[in-house]
């Protein structure tokens, strides 16, 4: 088990040197994005629009911050944590097309997601469930916003962050996810109860 600062835009270098296990933190412009967020990304995938920003070596936060309009126009971030998700789970080829590199959130994601984060090279990064203060503090500012119809939560936030962790990498690019060994390991044991 290492810990390390990552800047982002990651590379695929960076994340293939990566374990699960391994501690990290984020520097660098982060995206939120939660379930209609990706939808509409998958529509604009699909019809071959061009994106309002650059997934390529991004790290998207399954997340829905909560953010307060300041008197100049701009905003400032409340509050943000992460919300669950295996819901973007139908997604996990997608965001390996586009290139992101990271994805964050809490309770993990299914097999679709171990299969495609070893093709493309991306991780899974566990964040702090319940520590939304805390979890603010690592970031510096919210840069903008894109497609505030689908209503705060849904947005696309670009949220820029000085030290953003501690993340664990809960699945790696080599086919090993920390929920699927637990699940399994816990099973193996009921079994055992059981002859």
């Amino acid at each position: 088990m290492s810990e390390k600062l990552l800047q982002i835009p990651l590379t695929e270098s960076d994340v293939r040197s990566l374990k699960v296990g391994d501690v990290i933190y984020l520097k660098g412009l982060v995206f939120t994005a939660r379930d209609m967020a990706h939808l509409r990304i998958k529509e604009y995938f699909e019809e071959n629009k061009e994106m309002p920003v650059d997934f390529n070596g991004s790290a998207i936060f399954h997340a829905g911050p909560v953010a307060r309009k300041k008197e100049d126009g701009s905003w400032e971030l409340v509050v943000i944590g992460p919300t669950t998700s295996t819901r973007m789970e139908p997604y996990a080829d997608m965001v390996g097309k586009l290139g992101v590199r990271a994805i964050i959130g809490k309770g993990g994601m299914m097999d679709a997601t171990i299969e495609k984060a070893k093709e493309y090279g991306y991780v899974y990064l566990q964040a702090a469930p319940g520590c939304g203060v805390t979890t603010t503090e690592g970031f510096e500012k919210i840069e903008g916003v894109e497609w505030l119809d689908l209503a705060m939560p849904e947005a696309l936030w670009k949220i820029s962050e000085v030290h953003f962790g501690p993340l664990v990498v809960a699945m790696d690019s080599h086919n090993r996810s920390i929920y699927k060994e637990i699940t399994e390991n816990a099973l193996q044991k009921v079994a055992k109860q059981y002859e």
